[in-house]
Formats: structure tokens, C-alpha cells, sequence
């Protein structure tokens, strides 16, 4: 199984953004490498949620591209996504499948039930979604 690395500052920043944007959904940009069966999170980059919807998240395409040239600059890229689920589970819902379509992009989701935080990791692979094992790393290895 792909592990997926993040620091415990990026899991505390996700869930920090979540708690605060209930009963609305966060998003963002993960920034990243990816080495063999290891994908690690080095840059987190918070976007603006456009959607009007609370069960939905869209990227704010300035903060978008905001968030690839900043990448680029540090020689890194932009690797997946992540968002909030409010009241939901920590994992894809068919909304999400209907606006995945890169092949080996990433979702990292935060499900948000009182004061319960719990995130999953899934890559988008063959029109489905492959777990990958969440791991939280030091801050010095990140």
C-alpha cells in the first residue's frame, strides 16, 4: 500500500481549516514528492471555496494557479487536494467521483463530526480510488 507522510502541523492546519469552515467545506492544494510507494506532503496551500453549495468544495482557480507557480518556484508540484467532509465520513462521496479525473492525483479528506477530526488518504486510479496509509511524521522529516 502507498503511504501517504504528513507532518503533524499539516494534520493540525487541515483540521484547524475544517473545524473553522463548518458546516461549510475547506479545501486546498497539497504540495509534494512522490518516491516509489511514498508520497510525502511538504506544502499545504489553503484555497478559497467558490461552491455555494455546503457539501461542496471548488477551488478558487486564482489560488489555483497561485499555488502552481509556488510550487514551481521551490521545485516542487502540485500532487492532490484535499477538503472537509461536515457530518461525514473520511472518504470519497460520489460528488467527489464526479470531479476526479486525474489519474494518481490525490484527495486527502478530513471528516468533521463534533469535535472529531478524522482524515483518509485516496489516490484516483482507474475511474476509482486506491486508500493510501495515512502516516503522521516528525516535523524535522518533513
Amino acid at each position: 500500500m502507498t503511504a501517504l507522510l504528513l507532518s503533524a502541523a499539516h494534520r493540525a492546519q487541515i483540521e484547524r481549516e475544517a473545524r473553522n469552515a463548518f458546516p461549510r467545506e475547506c479545501c486546498g492544494l497539497l504540495e509534494g514528492a512522490r518516491d516509489g510507494d511514498t508520497i510525502r506532503i511538504t506544502t499545504l496551500h489553503p484555497a478559497r471555496n467558490l461552491s455555494t453549495d455546503s457539501d461542496r468544495f471548488e477551488i478558487d482557480p486564482a489560488g489555483h494557479f497561485t499555488a502552481i507557480r509556488a510550487a514551481r518556484a521551490d521545485g516542487g508540484e502540485i500532487i492532490g487536494c484535499y477538503h472537509s467532509h461536515p457530518n461525514g465520513k473520511a472518504e470519497p462521496s460520489a460528488r467527489d467521483a464526479e470531479g476526479a479525473c486525474d489519474e494518481g492525483f490525490l484527495w486527502l479528506i478530513a471528516a468533521v463530526s463534533g469535535d472529531i477530526v478524522s482524515a483518509s488518504g485516496f489516490a484516483r486510479v482507474s475511474g476509482g480510488w486506491q486508500p493510501l496509509e495515512l502516516k503522521e511524521i516528525a516535523e524535522n522529516a518533513a
